[in-house]
């Protein structure tokens, strides 16, 4: 394996096979002239670190990666195979269909520019050099809890969504769930159905009844894209689509289950107090608040800007405005996983004509 590639790829889940798709496609050959590193022990993205009641009945969606279907790892019943099975398996034989020869665990630490027209980049195992940069490392490593005054009195559990295994390690305790996405409603209904539940949201969740059409879909990405085009921090995909009235969310809603309160104030050391004065008993606090981009490696390269965003620029957002050698997948509108593969293609175009000049 070379050291020395034109394009490295950071991340093997949904937007780094993509690439790597595509850079096979244009007749680049992998450990050659581009390499795929991922930190994680094995094919799967996050989709390997998910809980165990995810299964593929419970999702929200698998998206085909290019080239090949995920129904075709499908068995007949697969319906209710843990995502977190299911879907490694379909990586794993995605890679191996195209020979993407995936370098792992690989950990990369920091990405310099030290001139020259190339990058070094640091891993836990080697020294890299590159000429063009494609970031795929999503954000499941950059779990977000955000601070509230008395967080750290807290006698309790604290866990975030990344954390959650079963609900049945809550029964007999009474959770405080937060946040207001499809994973929060999610895990609530589980939890919901061994133990008692507070919902506690910041702003007023809003529900879409009817389909979600593909103009509704590109209506949301577009207001993404419009912020990381100017400079903004991107906002979720998701939080612009509205939560899907499921099945499972309609027999919630007949439970009573989703009763949503309002932030609280404060965390005292046995609850959380609204600025009212209400006060709500607590044993776990579960912090359903998302994820942030994990791009803590790609400090030294001062990317960012006084807001705390990335410019981007290119056909569909990937590419940084001010070094176009390098593309971001899974930040801003490419953060779904439909968008993922669709930035997949574009970031290899763009990204093989800014190295040709």
């Amino acid at each position: 394996m070379s050291t020395d590639v034109d394009v490295l790829v950071i991340g093997a889940g949904q937007a780094g096979l993509s690439a790597g798709y595509h850079l096979r496609k244009v007749g680049l050959m992998p450990a050659r002239d581009f390499l795929i590193v991922d930190h994680a022990p094995g094919p799967g993205g996050a989709w390997q670190f998910r809980w165990p009641s995810l299964t593929l009945t419970t999702v929200n969606h698998v998206s085909d990666l290019p080239g090949m279907a995920f129904a075709e790892t499908l068995t007949a019943g697969s319906d209710q195979v843990r995502a977190s099975v299911a879907v490694p398996r379909y990586y794993a034989t995605y890679e191996n269909r195209f020979d993407l020869q995936v370098q792992r665990p690989t950990t990369v630490r920091v990405v310099c520019d030290p001139g020259g027209g190339r990058f070094r980049v640091e891993t836990d195992g080697l020294e890299l050099s590159t000429r063009g940069l494609i970031n795929a490392t999503g954000t499941w490593d950059r779990p977000f809890i955000p601070h509230y005054r008395g967080a750290d009195t807290f006698a309790g559990r604290q866990l975030h969504t990344k954390d959650y295994r079963t609900a049945d390690e809550f029964a007999g305790q009474h959770v405080v769930v937060v946040g207001g996405g499809i994973s929060a409603i999610q895990l609530l209904d589980e939890i919901s159905k061994v133990t008692s539940t507070t919902w506690v949201t910041r702003t007023e969740p809003r529900f879409r009844d009817g389909p979600f059409d593909p103009d509704a879909g590109r209506r949301a990405v577009a207001m993404v894209e419009d912020r990381v085009r100017r400079g903004l921090p991107p906002g979720s995909v998701v939080s612009v689509t509205g939560l899907p009235v499921t099945p499972a969310v309609q027999a919630a809603r007949e439970r009573g289950v989703l009763q949503r309160r309002p932030m609280f104030d404060s965390i005292e050391p046995d609850g959380v107090r609204w600025a009212d004065g209400t006060f709500a008993h607590a044993d776990v606090i579960l912090w359903c608040t998302g994820f942030r981009s994990a791009l803590d490696h790609l400090a030294p390269l001062r990317l960012r800007g006084p807001g705390g965003g990335i410019t981007m620029s290119g056909r569909l957002a990937t590419q940084v405005a001010d070094d176009p050698r390098i593309h971001l997948l899974g930040y801003g509108p490419s953060a779904s996983t439909i968008g993922a593969n669709r930035a997949g293609r574009a970031a290899v175009r763009e990204l093989l004509a800014a190295l040709q000049t």
